[in-house]
């Protein structure tokens, strides 16, 4: 019995050197997944326990990183000649909205002098991506606008390295990624909440398509005509997304009121009253899914089984290869025009130690090259003016209307909008749901939701 534990030590030990050994003598190259936690814990007669303590061991020497759900990758050893090593963190949407394989092929060929790993991450919660680069596994990292006030509203702002604003991207993309008249994050890819129709359902029922006048009460009064009975729904959206709900809030409800002490006030309001109304409209659809990321309201439009969508350019990319003839159109409004607008950018780890080599890449990916390259081989918006409103022969199907973006930029608001910050917007979404759901009733929901807001300050 007293030698077990010098077997499980050195079962234990045998793992690490053995991994050890084979990263640092290339056998394991950089971007390479290790196996399962459990085929090691059957190969070595460990626990998963112990073998994930093994693991940490070379996270913490910088020659892994564990991905959430993903699985541990290879990312070392750190050479001492040859080319510069750059981690660079994204979204798991990022390929599939920016090509951003191609691109980083193409940033190869022009600088084969640094050679850059892709670590994908799901929407995390800030503090794990702060580990992440805390830690210096990232040098570079995508960022998404609700996380970067998230990560001003908990003192991190020093984690961004400070960045040259571009004057070909879009201003009103640089102005939000300042802080205190620094550039934080540079402009990557962006998008506002959008209409998306199917042109033959209208054509069918013959019915004029959505423009930028319509009201909410066109568009249910339209959606009633293209449903058929246990066939199809005439207008649909994720009711639970607060990428969807919120566009509702900003037409409707505008800011939220404050009383003294900066006190939220929701009750008797005109934002309770779009509370409401999100409620109504979500009566009378079903609710067919709580997943609010995996683009199933896309996968259903390209099913057939729903005329209309609410959804945006960035999720425009789930019907690349649909041959279904579809259009998309501004959102209906209550007679003043808003919509919400996303952003993702790129961020430096002010940690990096390789600064020089991070500036190169945000540089090219942010470049002429790049952006136009989104915007031919994606439905995504690149922040680069020139190459948002690019016109020349196109290689895929592109909706007639897709350059509308132009022209509704003045209808263009951010969450902060709402007079909130992250914190609290996350918040709402969290406490809505059993209202939404009609679990709750009005005064019940505005008097918690009022102290559950009020003692988080937004930030300015």
């Amino acid at each position: 019995m007293e030698n077990r534990p010098g077997r499980h030590t050195s079962r234990l030990d045998e793992l690490v050197q053995t991994l050890r050994e084979e990263i640092g003598q290339g056998r394991r190259q950089p971007g390479e997944y290790l196996p399962s936690e459990r085929e090691f814990s059957k190969q070595y007669g460990l626990s998963n326990l112990t073998v994930r303590k093994g693991l940490e061991q070379l996270v913490a020497e910088g020659l892994i990183v564990k991905i959430p759900r993903v699985g541990n990758k290879v990312i070392g050893p750190a050479r001492e000649s040859g080319p510069t090593l750059l981690n660079i963190g994204y979204y798991t949407s990022i390929p599939r909205e920016t090509g951003i394989d191609r691109l980083l092929e193409k940033f190869h060929e022009q600088h084969p002098d640094i050679r850059v790993q892709a670590i994908p991450f799901t929407n995390e919660h800030p503090d794990v991506i702060k580990r992440f680069l805390d830690n210096g596994m990232l040098d570079v990292m995508t960022l998404n606008y609700n996380h970067f006030r998230a990560y001003l509203e908990l003192g991190w702002a020093d984690i961004m390295e400070p960045q040259q604003p571009d004057p070909d991207i879009y201003p009103y993309l640089t102005d939000a990624f300042t802080f205190e008249g620094e550039l934080l994050v540079q402009p990557f890819i962006f998008s506002p909440v959008v209409l998306c129709y199917n042109r033959d359902h209208f054509r069918e029922k013959r019915l004029h398509e959505p423009d930028g006048g319509w009201s909410w009460e066109r568009l249910f009064d339209t959606a009633s005509q293209l449903a058929i009975p246990n066939e199809r729904l005439g207008f649909y959206y994720h009711f639970l997304s607060a990428n969807r709900w919120s566009v509702l809030l900003l037409q409707r409800g505008g800011a939220f009121e404050r009383k003294k002490e900066e006190r939220i006030r929701l009750s008797g309001t005109e934002m309770m009253e779009a509370f409401r109304f999100c409620r109504e409209v979500q009566e009378h659809f079903p609710i067919l899914s709580d997943n609010i990321n995996n683009g199933d309201v896309e996968h259903l439009f390209l099913q057939g089984k729903a005329s209309i969508i609410m959804t945006s350019y960035f999720h425009l990319n789930f019907m690349m290869e649909t041959p279904i003839r579809f259009d998309i159109s501004p959102v209906p409004h209550f007679g003043n025009p808003a919509t919400l607008l996303m952003s993702i950018g790129l961020a430096i780890n002010s940690k990096s130690q390789n600064k020089e080599a991070a500036r190169s890449l945000v540089r090219f990916l942010t470049s002429e090259t790049a952006q136009l390259s989104i915007r031919q081989q994606t439905y995504s918006l690149p922040a680069l003016k020139s190459a948002a409103e690019w016109v020349g022969e196109e290689t895929i199907y592109r909706p007639s209307r897709f350059s509308l973006f132009r022209e509704i930029v003045p209808s263009f608001r951010y969450f902060t909008d709402l007079g909130i910050g992250d914190m609290q917007f996350r918040t709402i979404e969290r406490e809505v749901k059993l209202y939404f759901a009609g679990l709750e009733s009005e005064d019940h929901f505005s008097g918690r939701l009022e102290e559950l807001l009020s003692p988080v300050v937004a930030s300015s």
